[in-house]
């Protein structure tokens, strides 16, 4: 647990003291991540090769030698790109920010048009950054079981910046609500790169001496932001930034407010009591063993029938070291000698198939790479998609919930905090009670199409029983015209206000009653 005692204020606790208890909550993060060390190891090994290791390892070191079945390994790519797709896809407008439960109902038409052009500008920034590449290495950690994604404010042409932390990096630590409130970075950087990643840092005296007698050296840099508890309702992050082999703090910051911590760590499940969630390929991770053991038996099996074993008569002719088994070699023998013969294999591996074929559709199920088959033949339709997009929100719908509330919401408090702080828009909190977060993804969408669904079911069914004309009667036809607007995430400005659609019926009587008024008259003259 990570709760933090700041009975006395930091201010007050020497600096030495600080670094020891900042230390002290680093190793105790660190213990709590060798438990979960060699399980996530295994995983990464077999399924993301490429990412890397948990221990210490040379650049460029070969990961590929336990790879015999790719089917994890695109599994996991393909997994990424469907769930991006899913809930954050590329170019599009996957959530809204609206009016909440403390807006005025009067106000709420006027307050949405303009919450409507701040999502457009905040998705026009997200559309520019590098977020989609980023969020796509996040979401491949994600299939392991936890995903951090680094949201950091950026430039004049770059407003927002977004790096995906590799789990080896981070150690997390969870709270008393039982949720992550302390992530420990860790990081190997030159001397001259500190003053680069940290600004405002303040390096010991004697660093600049020691950094020129190790040129080459690396200094071990634990960056670390933990949750306060000093001031309840009110969220606080305090930040700090340690040099391991100098035991010096040269960064100490506080973030107020919400979206102020920059690190979003979301899970894709979790145990209870454990801080380090358990993605599908935990489910999977048997199967894809057993795939990978499979094919390894198979190529040796198929190398045994290529190249053959042999036995030979040992006459004292025949010289094992200069037999070379290549087209068109000559092997020596003596007289009534019978030579190399060779020895049949042990027997055929065919059953390979049926293993094989049984554990990669468990990856692939385990993967969510089979979700109503796949389209073939002619493209689908949207009804299709839509059925598609609602049968995965069908299978993923707890995990779908944790990441709404571990990586959507906190990821657009995080921009709206940030473009805020540079004065680019003015928002008020988003609370839910003044403005309120409403997922637009495809797989937000395919609950809200059934919904749509509901709707057309419930008119048909009371048009076939009673009669069309008890539809009027019974529905309020402007505002079932508003809800499935909205379901169908129709933009706000494109529906008329009460006012207008007043005026428009207006408009419609008075050209309805003109023509029988000049009937009248012309009956008069």
């Amino acid at each position: 647990m990570a709760y933090i005692d700041i009975s006395s204020s930091a201010e007050m606790m020497p600096d030495q003291n600080q670094v020891s208890s900042f230390l002290k909550r680093y190793q105790q993060a660190e213990t709590v991540k060798d438990h979960w060390k060699d399980k996530f190891e295994e995983a990464y090994e077999y399924c993301l090769p490429q990412r890397e290791s948990f221990y210490d390892e040379t650049p460029g070191e070969r990961r590929t030698d336990k790879i015999f079945d790719e089917t994890a390994v695109v599994g996991v790519q393909e997994f990424a790109s469907r769930l991006q797709a899913g809930i954050v896809p590329t170019f599009a407008r996957w959530a809204d920010f609206q009016a909440g439960s403390e807006i005025p109902e009067d106000q709420r038409n006027s307050v949405n048009e303009q919450l409507d052009s701040i999502t457009n500008y905040v998705f026009e920034i997200l559309q520019n950054s590098n977020f989609n590449q980023e969020i796509h290495e996040s979401f491949m950690d994600l299939a392991i079981g936890t995903g951090i994604l680094l949201v950091e404010e950026g430039d004049a042409i770059n407003p927002i910046k977004f790096s995906a932390i590799p789990l080896p990096r981070v150690s997390l630590l969870s709270g008393p609500d039982n949720r992550i409130d302390t992530i420990f970075r860790t990081r190997y950087v030159e001397a001259s790169e500190i003053k680069i990643l940290y600004p405002k840092a303040k390096l010991p005296e004697n660093f600049d001496i020691l950094s020129m007698n190790n040129n080459n050296k690396k200094f071990k840099v634990i960056e670390g932001i933990y949750k306060l508890y000093d001031k309840p309702n009110k969220e606080r992050y305090k930040r700090c930034v340690v040099i391991d082999e100098l035991k010096a703090m040269i960064l100490e910051e506080y973030y107020d407010g919400e979206g102020s911590n920059p690190f979003l760590v979301f899970r894709w499940n979790k145990a209870s009591g454990e801080v380090y969630g358990r993605g599908p390929v935990f489910n999977a991770i048997s199967a894809i063993k057993t795939c990978n053991l499979t094919i390894e038996l198979i190529l040796e099996n198929a190398q045994m029938n290529i190249s053959g074993v042999y036995t030979f008569e040992d006459d004292g002719v025949i010289n094992p070291e200069n037999i070379s088994l290549v087209p068109g070699s000559l092997i020596p023998v003596a007289p009534g000698s019978r030579g190399l013969q060779p020895i049949s294999g042990a027997g055929n591996f065919d059953v390979a198939q049926l293993v094989l074929n049984d554990m990669r559709a468990n990856i692939k199920k385990a993967l969510y790479m089979e979700t109503l088959g796949r389209p073939e033949g002619t493209p689908m339709t949207a009804t299709e998609v839509s059925e598609r997009m609602a049968d995965l929100s069908r299978q993923i719908g707890s995990s779908f919930g944790r990441l709404q509330s571990e990586l959507i919401y906190p990821l657009l408090r995080r921009i709206i905090k940030i473009l805020s702080k540079q004065g680019r828009i003015d928002i008020p909190k988003i609370n839910g009670r003044e403005v309120k977060v409403v997922a637009r993804s495809p797989l937000a969408k395919a609950q809200h199409l059934q919904d749509v669904a509901d709707v057309n079911r419930f008119n048909q069914i009371i048009a076939g029983t009673f009669g069309p004309q008890m539809i009027n009667l019974i529905i309020n036809q402007n505002e079932t015209a508003r809800y499935i607007a909205e379901k169908m995430n129709l933009p706000e400005k494109l529906i008329r206000d009460e006012s207008e659609q007043q005026a428009l019926v207006e408009q419609v009587k008075q050209m309805q009653q003109a023509p029988q008024a000049s009937g009248n008259d012309n009956g008069m003259g």
